[in-house]
C-alpha cells in the first residue's frame, strides 16, 4: 500500500482497491520489469507526498513525466536539482519573471520546483508515468481515473483555490472541476492555457499571469498567498 504520510493517506485509502487500479498496478509492474519507465517507483507520487490536501491552494496540472532519462521526479514541469532545465520549465521561468520579476536564484537540493510544493502547489500530471522516449505512453491505462480522483477531492473542498491546466490533457479537465465544485457551492479560479512546450507557448501561454493571477485570487478569499520565489 502506497503511503503519503498525510490526509491524502485516508482520502485515497479505497481508490487503490478499485479494479481499475489493481490493473493498472499489474501494468506497472510489467512495464518497470520489461522497460525503463519514469519516474523511479518510489517517487512517482512525489506530488502528494509534499503537498497534503489541506495544504493546497493551487494546482498546477500538466500531462505526463518528462520522458528523458534522470528529468522525471514525480512533480510536474520539476526536474532534480543537479538537471538542466527542460525546455516547458525554461518557458514557465520566462513568464515568471515577466509576471512577477522573479529568476529562480538557488536550486533547491530536492528538485527544482519542490519549493512550490512545499508552498502549496499540487504539481500533478494526468499519467503519473511514462515509458522512456515515449510521451503519453502510459495514457489511457489507468492514471487518468486516479488522477480525476484527486481532482474531484480537491474541487469538491469547501476552501477556494486555484486550478493551472496547462495543455490539452489538462484542460479537459475543467468540466470535472466546474462540476464538483458547483455540488458544494465553492468557486474556484480555473485557469487554461496551451502547454509551455516550446511548440504550443506561443499560442496563448506566454502572458497568461498565472502567478500574479493566483495570488490575487487567493488573497481576495482571505488566503496567504503563495511565494512563487524559488530560493
Amino acid at each position: 500500500m502506497v503511503k503519503f504520510e498525510n490526509d491524502w493517506d485516508e482520502l485515497l485509502q479505497d481508490e487503490f482497491k478499485k479494479d481499475y487500479y489493481l490493473k493498472l498496478r499489474s501494468f506497472l509492474i510489467n512495464e518497470y520489469n520489461e522497460h525503463t519507465v519514469y519516474p523511479a517507483m518510489d517517487d512517482v507520487f512525489n506530488a502528494l507526498k509534499l503537498t497534503s490536501y489541506q495544504d493546497v491552494k493551487a494546482v498546477i496540472l500538466g500531462q505526463d513525466p518528462y520522458h528523458e532519462p534522470r528529468q522525471a521526479h514525480g512533480l510536474a514541469f520539476s526536474v532534480p536539482s543537479d538537471m538542466q532545465y527542460p525546455p516547458s520549465l525554461v518557458n514557465i521561468f520566462k513568464e515568471l519573471e515577466a509576471d512577477l520579476g522573479l529568476k529562480p536564484e538557488t536550486k533547491s537540493p530536492e528538485g527544482v520546483l519542490v519549493p512550490w510544493a512545499k508552498e502549496g502547489v499540487l504539481l500533478l500530471n494526468t499519467a503519473l508515468t511514462v515509458r522512456a522516449h515515449e510521451a503519453n505512453s502510459h495514457r489511457g491505462k489507468g492514471w487518468e481515473q486516479f488522477t480525476d480522483a484527486i481532482i474531484k477531492l480537491l474541487a469538491e473542498r469547501d476552501k477556494p483555490m486555484v486550478f493551472i491546466l496547462w495543455g490539452a490533457n489538462a484542460i479537459s479537465k475543467k468540466d470535472l472541476i466546474q462540476e464538483a465544485s458547483a455540488r458544494v457551492g465553492v468557486k474556484h479560479l480555473v485557469i487554461t492555457a496551451p502547454h509551455p512546450s516550446p511548440l504550443s507557448a506561443f499560442r496563448g501561454f506566454f502572458g497568461g499571469r498565472y502567478f500574479s493571477r493566483t495570488n490575487y485570487f487567493l488573497e481576495d478569499n482571505g488566503i496567504e498567498p503563495i511565494d512563487w520565489a524559488l530560493h
